[in-house]
């Protein structure tokens, strides 16, 4: 009996809850597992039958169209049968509990549950209430993390650097709201990654990033001198809870990523977004359709990393 709730007995990923816990050699595996599954969506037929005959449930308690899409893409690709739960009509909205509406989904013989809450933790209750053999993967829980997100963000950085181990990254804007930005804090720092750098102003930087191991800056010239990776993140703007800036516009001036800021970063530095993008707040649209920005192969590789992550939890 493990202590590790991802981790069953013989150290197999049977959940994916958050990077925080996992050893270096998961995180490795998943990395690898995805490499191979790249190439199945460049094929003229783009499924393999690794989750023939079992049912994932998309359990989006928070909206949220693209990472439910590319979870539906992967579990198809897979040859699981997919439900996805209309929230918008679903029991939740009557006032069933969380574990009460799981519990009857479970009932029905699911496999797999994919869990998006805006609750932190959400991922984490479910887990512990359901049966061995159900398994659950968090697509984001509150301000927590979001595992595959920051997975499929190294993968990235991997395909284009090789290697970890002599990088400058660079996490720009609002890392308090963000649980991508934990997820690739998290994940930078187990696989190796030197220098991890926050920027953003002091509203939107948590006042303990750097227990991280985190270098922090407030501006932006000094953050992205010489550095290897630059990842842009979303104003959460949902999550804010009063005035945290003065305006987008003056958001923009100082921590947008133009192509004038951009040039403090190493000539053959990469640009990542995990979308959706504000082109004009956080990025200038000469970035993010630049020849620096690897946007769109981070929602390609997305694909892949969640194939992995659900082809190893199914057969632990």
């Amino acid at each position: 009996m493990t202590a590790n709730p991802q981790l069953n007995a013989r150290g197999e990923l049977t959940h994916l809850l958050d990077i925080e816990g996992l050893p270096a050699s998961i995180l490795w595996q998943i990395l690898d597992t995805a490499r191979s599954f790249v190439s199945i969506g460049e094929r003229e037929v783009k499924k393999v039958p690794l989750l023939r005959g079992k049912s994932v449930f998309n359990l989006f308690f928070e909206a949220s169209t693209r990472t439910r899409t590319t979870f539906e893409i992967a579990a198809k690709r897979l040859s699981a049968d997919v439900i996805n739960l209309n929230i918008s009509t679903s029991s939740q909205n009557k006032g069933e509990r969380v574990l009460d509406t799981v519990a009857n989904l479970a009932a029905m013989n699911a496999d797999l549950f994919v869990v998006r809450h805006a609750q932190s933790g959400a991922a984490h209750l479910i887990a512990k209430h359901v049966s061995p053999d159900i398994h659950v993967i968090n697509a984001g829980d509150g301000r927590h993390e979001h595992p595959t997100q920051g997975l499929l963000d190294v993968f990235t950085i991997r395909h284009y650097k090789n290697e970890f181990s002599n990088l400058r990254v660079a996490i720009v804007g609002d890392v308090l709201h963000s649980r991508v930005a934990r997820s690739q804090i998290h994940a930078l720092a187990r696989l190796g990654c030197p220098e991890i750098r926050a920027i953003g102003p002091r509203t939107l930087l948590p006042r303990d990033i750097g227990a991280l191991g985190v270098h922090v800056y407030h501006d932006m010239a000094a953050g992205l001198k010489d550095v290897d990776v630059i990842t842009m993140l979303r104003l959460q703007n949902e999550r804010m809870q009063g005035p945290l800036l003065p305006s987008p516009q003056e958001f923009f001036k100082n921590y947008g990523l133009t192509p004038e800021k951009l040039a403090f970063a190493r000539p053959d530095a990469i640009v990542l977004h995990p979308g959706p993008i504000n082109r004009g707040v956080e990025i200038d649209s000469s970035v993010a359709d630049g020849s620096q920005s690897v946007i769109l192969p981070q929602v390609t590789f997305g694909i892949a990393i969640r194939m992995a992550v659900m082809s190893m939890v199914a057969s632990s």
